[in-house]
């Protein structure tokens, strides 16, 4: 029988989620992202060792809410970072515990111009890209029109009309410069997490009306998984 919905038990869960956003309970179990995903070994080989992982910052958090200025890697040992590797490791493991297919160094307080992205095995077969300073060039005429989330605003997704494919330019890991055109799911997450460097959130995309409607879908959703359902 599911479990009876009582307001102490909406409370409780309301809080879960606040420890998610705070890095204090994963969305996800498992690492089976690290199995498939074609990340540069080095970033992995770290696995043996104690992993850092990074708490997300509340969605009207300031920091989440500017634009981010060039990297320049000198300014990694502010933040205890070895090099470039050493942060994409950092935020890969972050970015698999909360389950995302991206995740902007902003989102977690980090002042870089820099997101990882990929790691799914269903797209590109699981290559994950460590993105500095990224620049899109050009993006195409036709649009398509899905649902996204973000791991800042934990089981809210919106329906967002973003180019099919995007021209882009960046520097990777080791810091060569990369010039590729993205398709489909990753230039979708491309164009996401670039729009975190701008200090833009998916909700500023869509109207007041379809951010209350799709508001009122999260409740629905958190008193169904309550009452003992899944989160779909």
């Amino acid at each position: 029988m599911a479990e009876k919905l009582t307001p102490e038990k909406i409370e409780e869960i309301a809080k879960n989620f606040e420890k998610i956003q705070e890095g204090k309970l994963p969305i996800i179990k498992g690492d089976k992202e690290e199995v498939t995903a074609k990340i540069d070994p080095k970033i992995l080989q770290a696995k043996k060792k104690e992993k850092r992982v990074l708490p997300l910052i509340k969605p009207n958090d300031p920091r989440l809410l500017m634009q981010i200025a060039p990297f320049i890697d000198d300014t990694l040992k502010e933040f205890d970072f070895k090099d470039r590797l050493d942060l994409s490791k950092v935020m890969y493991d972050t970015m698999v515990k909360y389950g995302g297919l991206g995740l902007s160094a902003n989102q977690v307080g980090l002042p870089y111009r820099m997101f990882i992205m990929g790691g799914h095995p269903q797209i590109e077969d699981g290559k994950v890209r460590s993105v500095f300073n990224p620049l899109i060039n050009d993006v195409s005429k036709e649009t398509i029109n899905m649902k996204e989330g973000c791991l800042s605003f934990p089981f809210l997704f919106l329906s967002i009309n973003r180019p099919k494919w995007c021209s882009v330019k960046y520097t990777d890991q080791h810091g060569k410069e990369i010039e590729e055109t993205l398709h489909g799911m990753s230039a979708r997450v491309f164009q996401h997490e670039n729009e975190h460097m701008n200090g833009y959130v998916f909700t500023d995309l869509v109207s007041k009306f379809k951010l209350e409607r799709a508001e009122k879908a999260k409740i629905k959703m958190l008193k169904d998984y309550a009452r003992g359902g899944a989160i779909r």
